[in-house]
């Protein structure tokens, strides 16, 4: 399975040959979340805040349409 050095504390990630660009995986060694910048040679980024959240579809702005 291929790898890629983590950003944050250089530990190995593996990441699936199917990962494509901008797609967050997982470092076992220091919980963080990276995001996938380069293919050929894989290539982490720490993600962005933003990146970290799941979007469950739901919108603080939902609600004030409602009213």
């Amino acid at each position: 399975m291929p790898s890629a050095r983590c950003p944050v504390c250089e530990g190995r990630v593996f990441v699936d040959a199917s990962t494509e660009m901008g797609e967050i995986v997982f470092c076992d060694d220091c919980e963080s979340n990276l995001e996938l910048v380069g293919l050929d040679p894989f290539e982490l980024d720490p993600a962005s805040e933003a990146n970290d959240e799941v979007d469950d579809g739901f919108s603080i702005f939902d609600e004030a349409d409602e009213a």
